[in-house]
């Protein structure tokens, strides 16, 4: 893997100098840059070359969601990756909706946001276990009472639609020829892809594929 210049955007100082430091330290980083805002990040995209980007979402003057959108309208190959506190389904749709490439908790630790960076700039999506977790909880039909939960049996529901993605990634396609192949847009096929990551809790391209085969979800012959 080549040195990856990274770019750091949240709006707590103290967060940014601890991570860009851990960082910094790492073998495969080249430099990281950083920004306290969406806006101040948008202001420095035009100058600035970077591989990764880790974008907070709740911050002042453009949240990360904001920023994201615009980012990729101006960059449509940005890979960023939502680095923030909130685990609920509202921010993570909103973020994949927008383009992120990954969504990490920063309450993974630091191994998990260099995870995520590896995996993202080699092309590939990341999400925390813990994002997998819950939604193994909710397609299970968990039971939250008094004394614990009651997890129930429950297959994995997928849609039509990701049934003929998750084909053609087995077949080896990339996301703008399964567009291509489908008739939809290279958008509609990242969010999608995606969503079969989160859902069977591989934790790249290769374990999709892999999980598919073995669980005779998908035929290849």
């Amino acid at each position: 893997m080549k040195k990856l210049n990274i770019f750091l955007v949240d709006d707590h100082k103290l967060f940014r100098e601890g991570m860009k430091l851990l960082l910094s330290m790492q073998s495969f980083v080249n430099r990281v840059y950083e920004a306290s805002s969406g806006k101040e990040f948008l202001d420095s995209l035009p100058i600035v070359d970077c591989d990764v980007v880790l974008m907070d979402i709740e911050m002042p003057e453009m949240n990360g969601i904001e920023a994201v959108r615009e980012a990729m309208s101006r960059k449509s190959g940005l890979r960023i990756i939502a680095l923030t506190m909130y685990s609920d389904d509202q921010y993570f749709n909103k973020m994949l909706d927008v383009g992120v490439k990954g969504y990490v908790l920063k309450s993974g630790g630091i191994d998990r946001v260099i995870e995520a960076i590896k995996s993202v700039a080699e092309g590939d999506f990341f999400f925390s276990e813990e994002l997998q977790e819950s939604w193994n909880r909710r397609v299970s039909g968990e039971v939250i009472s008094e004394q614990g939960a009651e997890p129930i049996d429950s297959k994995i529901d997928l849609s039509s639609r990701e049934m003929e993605i998750l084909y053609y990634v087995c077949k080896g396609l990339s996301n703008q020829e399964i567009a291509d192949q489908l008739f939809i847009s290279k958008r509609t096929v990242d969010k999608h892809r995606a969503n079969l990551l989160l859902k069977t809790g591989c934790r790249n391209t290769a374990a999709l594929i892999i999980y598919a085969v073995q669980n005779r979800i998908i035929n290849l012959e």
